[in-house]
């Protein structure tokens, strides 16, 4: 079974699907990995350790993509590639599929099978094959580092001299993975860290890491769970939970915005009028950005000075980690692959296993996810959701 890696073609995508040591892994299940020349330097993997671990590197001229039985990526490879897939070929990669209508086509016009790594169930199954989940880890944790980066005072309590230096205060919007790690990193830096979150059943994991939990609006029509994330609030909800948020924005040094609902526009959680409660060079860090935000004002991969209020609008963190990140990644996707691997050899895409039925998006020339595809898209293409 031959598979490709792809060198990434996303603007500021450093991270790489198949790194040395899961090329190594995969090799022993009978899968033959050619690699494009350069596809892991970027995230520290050159060449030469590709080629040590007996995989086949490639100038991008000579990958094979007529012969191959599939193509393993982080986001997306180009149409011409894709173009050249023989039939019952399987993609497997961050497909952004909400409202992936064209791609879709592409792909069902050459009977090409895709698992869309985003749609992969969060049952105890699939925690390893779970890339949401170990990239949003790495945005957590490097969004509190941007915002501590960029604030205009110490972090930590600090006892000097001059006297006492009391320590930051942070206000974390959501405690999901990407929630949960910036509370800890925080914590670790020394900041004092309350954290917001829809569903009340998050109080006992923020507060096992040290933080404190600010108990949602008191709504008759609370968000619920779904598939290990929180479902659309109703306007109501939010409009309350907005009024509880602008008395700790007053106090708070840094804000990390995490919230989000896949395959929605994200939830407003800070206002205009809101920011206008935070202190001039206190600090937000918007991982919602290319989904619509959780703050006003934020703009993808750029930071907007509001009243003195930096506004991070931080909409690619994985990448900017792409040596952990795409270590983190590819063990997520060699997981995955050994699932589907039949004791025989082959690849088996059995259509009643729930890990496939979930996320195989296109198959045998059909797209099998209409209901996703053609739901609200992102408003900014993005292959990592944090």
């Amino acid at each position: 079974m031959k598979m490709l890696i792809p060198r990434e073609i996303a603007p500021g995508e450093k991270r790489v699907a198949v790194t040395p040591e899961t090329a190594r892994r995969l090799q022993a299940k009978g899968i033959d990995i050619h690699v494009e020349s350069g596809a892991g330097e970027a995230a520290g993997f050159p060449d030469a350790l590709y080629n040590a671990i007996g995989a086949t590197v490639l100038p991008p001229e000579q990958l094979d993509w007529e012969g191959a039985d599939g193509v393993l990526c982080v986001q997306a490879p180009g149409n011409d590639g894709l173009g050249r897939l023989r039939a019952g070929a399987l993609v497997v990669g961050l497909l952004a599929p909400h409202g992936a209508e064209d791609l879709t086509h592409v792909l069902n016009a050459r009977s090409v099978s895709s698992i869309a790594l985003e749609l992969l169930p969060r049952i105890s199954r699939a925690q390893s094959m779970d890339v949401l989940s170990s990239q949003a880890n790495i945005a957590g944790y490097k969004a509190v580092l941007l915002a501590a980066a960029e604030l205009d005072r110490y972090v930590p309590m600090l006892m000097t001299a001059a006297g006492t230096i009391q320590p930051a205060r942070a206000l974390v919007l959501g405690a999901g993975v990407a929630g949960l790690q910036a509370l800890a990193t925080a914590r670790r830096l020394g900041a004092v860290v309350y954290v917001s979150d829809v569903r009340p059943a998050a109080k006992e994991q923020v507060e096992s890491l040290g933080g404190r939990f600010l108990e949602p609006p008191t709504e008759q029509e609370r968000p619920s769970e779904q598939g290990g994330y929180a479902t659309q609030a109703s306007d109501a909800f939010l409009a309350a939970q907005r009024a509880q948020l602008a008395e700790q924005l007053a106090l708070a040094d840094m804000v990390i915005c995490t919230a989000q609902v896949p395959g929605r526009r994200a939830p407003r959680l800070l206002t205009e009028d809101m920011l206008d409660r935070l202190r001039p060079g206190s600090v937000v860090v918007d991982l919602a950005v290319a989904q619509g935000g959780n703050c006003a004002g934020t703009v993808p991969g750029q930071t907007v000075i509001r009243s003195g209020v930096r506004l991070i609008g931080a909409d690619a963190l994985p990448s900017s980690v792409p040596n952990h990140a795409s270590a983190l990644y590819a063990r997520n996707v060699s997981a995955l692959m050994e699932h589907l691997i039949h004791e025989s050899g082959e690849l088996n895409l059995d259509l009643a296993d729930p890990i496939v039925d979930s996320c195989l998006l296109t198959h045998a020339g059909v797209c099998r996810r209409d209901d996703v595809v053609k739901t609200e898209a992102p408003l900014i293409p993005t292959g990592s959701p944090s």
